[in-house]
C-alpha cells in the first residue's frame, strides 16, 4: 500500500488543522494505521493509532483530548483532526500502516510494526 499525507500548514496556537492520509492499493481495511510525528532535533514519536475498521483507537498522552483520528475505508482515507494546537505540536507528521490479522488486533505505536510510510506533511504552530 502507498500512503500520501496532506493537510499540513501554518496555524496559530489554539487553532486547528485536519490531516489526511490517502492510501492506494487493495484491502486497506486490513491495515492498522498510525500517525507519528518528528520535531526538529527529536526522534519520531507515535501520536495516535486506529484499528482496521475504526472501532478503536489509542492516543498518546501528549495529544489526548485534542486530536481525533478517524477513517473512511470506502475512500481509503484516514484523518487526524488536530484542535487546540500548541507550538510543541510543530513537527513533520507521518502516517504509517501495518497488517494485523489477529482476531483482536493490537494498536501499536512501535515503529518496528509499521511496514508502509508516507512522505510526511509539515505542521507549524506559531505562538
Amino acid at each position: 500500500v502507498q500512503l500520501v499525507e496532506s493537510g499540513g500548514g501554518l496555524v496559530q496556537s489554539g487553532g486547528s488543522l485536519r490531516l489526511s492520509c490517502a492510501a492506494s492499493g487493495d484491502s486497506f481495511e486490513d491495515y492498522v494505521v498510525g500517525w507519528f510525528r518528528q520535531a526538529p532535533g527529536k526522534e519520531r514519536e507515535g501520536v495516535t493509532v486506529i484499528s482496521q475498521r475504526g472501532e478503536s483507537s489509542y492516543d498518546s498522552d501528549a495529544v489526548k483530548g485534542r486530536f481525533t483520528v478517524a477513517r473512511d475505508n470506502s475512500e481509503n482515507l484516514v484523518f487526524l483532526q488536530m484542535d487546540n494546537l500548541k507550538p510543541e505540536d510543530t513537527a513533520v507528521y507521518y502516517c504509517g500502516a501495518y497488517i494485523d490479522a489477529a482476531p483482536s488486533p493490537s494498536l501499536s505505536m512501535s515503529e518496528d510494526e509499521y511496514e508502509f510510510w508516507g512522505q510526511g506533511t509539515q505542521v507549524i504552530v506559531s505562538s
